[in-house]
């Protein structure tokens, strides 16, 4: 029987923990380290965050390809990916916490006008600002998905008016379900806090544009923690210099790491922070995989299988 291969490859992944974890766990298995590949034709499994194009495609007897995150685009942005291949994507391994995290504390940063008391700790200026009720704020979660349900849930709990909008309906306990291009304009103009956590595909890179801020209330706030390809920077620059957005807390960009030049560093209403806001937790993100990659050997159906039709 062939010798199972692994590869790893990744740019910003520490590969010694993997190959630790396949030394412990699968010792039956080699475990090579891009771009010390070795001869192509070994290589039966790819484990990968990001690969130069065209490697994926010219390993002949690659039977899985394995992301080391929650999104697959930095992999099958390679116009050669072997499409016919089975991909699989971290679909938790800590990451829904976080997510849920980042999209409550930016929520929460905006709603309790945490930018402007800042700004008053810095003057040196004691001033209080009227409160509002979470009841009075409405939140709109763009992909409700594993991530943006609960982000969802837990933005309900805490009492705030919650819409969620999805390319089929959902049903989430507290939150206004709306579904597909019919129920898209209804969503936006109901959402005074946008928080974006869809899957990038083709109906929606660039959604987040002047097309889209411009059936938002106004006035309001985004929290971008989707995917880069969403965003189209200059579309999101005019609509905070405009005042049609107030605040914007992104996490991804078009172009990483965001360029020195942008003017989102120091726009004066905009948080940018460095694709942080899901990290996978080392212990379940080697756990998931590991245990990914043994459902497939056995033949199982592993977790987070991507149907690339769609996109995740």
């Amino acid at each position: 029987m062939p010798k199972t291969t692994v590869l790893f490859a990744s740019n910003i992944d520490d590969p010694a923990p993997w190959k630790a974890l396949f030394a412990r766990e699968r010792p039956d298995v080699e475990f090579r380290i891009w771009p010390e590949m070795g001869d192509a034709n070994d290589i039966t499994h790819a484990l990968v965050w990001r690969i130069p194009n065209g490697v994926l495609k010219s390993l002949p007897n690659l039977r899985a390809v394995f992301s080391l995150g929650a999104g697959i685009d930095q992999i099958v942005v390679d116009p050669d990916f072997p499409r016919e291949k089975p991909l699989f994507r971290l679909v938790d391994a800590g990451l829904r916490e976080q997510m849920t995290e980042y999209a409550l504390y930016g929520v929460l940063h905006w709603h309790r006008r945490m930018r402007d008391y800042a700004a008053q700790q810095a003057a040196q200026q004691w001033k209080m600002h009227p409160a509002v009720h979470p009841s009075k704020r409405s939140v709109g979660v763009m992909g409700m998905g594993v991530f943006g349900s609960d982000i969802a849930c837990k933005l309900a709990s805490l009492g705030f008016e919650v819409s969620g909008w999805s390319r089929t309906p959902k049903s989430v306990d507290g939150v206004t379900s709306f579904a597909g291009e019919k129920g898209f304009s209804s969503f936006l103009a109901r959402s005074e806090i946008l928080v974006n956590v869809l899957p990038l595909t083709d109906e929606t890179r660039g959604i987040l544009s002047t097309r889209l801020f411009d059936q938002l209330p106004g006035g309001g706030a985004l929290v971008h923690l989707g995917r880069g390809g969403h965003l189209v920077e200059a579309d999101v620059i005019a609509a905070l210099d405009t005042g049609k957005l107030d605040f914007a807390m992104m996490d991804v960009f078009p172009t990483e790491p965001l360029p020195a030049v942008s003017p989102l560093w120091t726009h004066p209403r905009a948080f940018v922070t460095p694709h942080i806001a899901a990290q996978p937790v080392d212990d379940a993100a080697e756990k998931l995989v590991i245990e990914n990659f043994n459902r497939f050997e056995r033949g199982e159906e592993p977790v987070g299988r991507v149907d690339l039709s769609v996109g995740y």
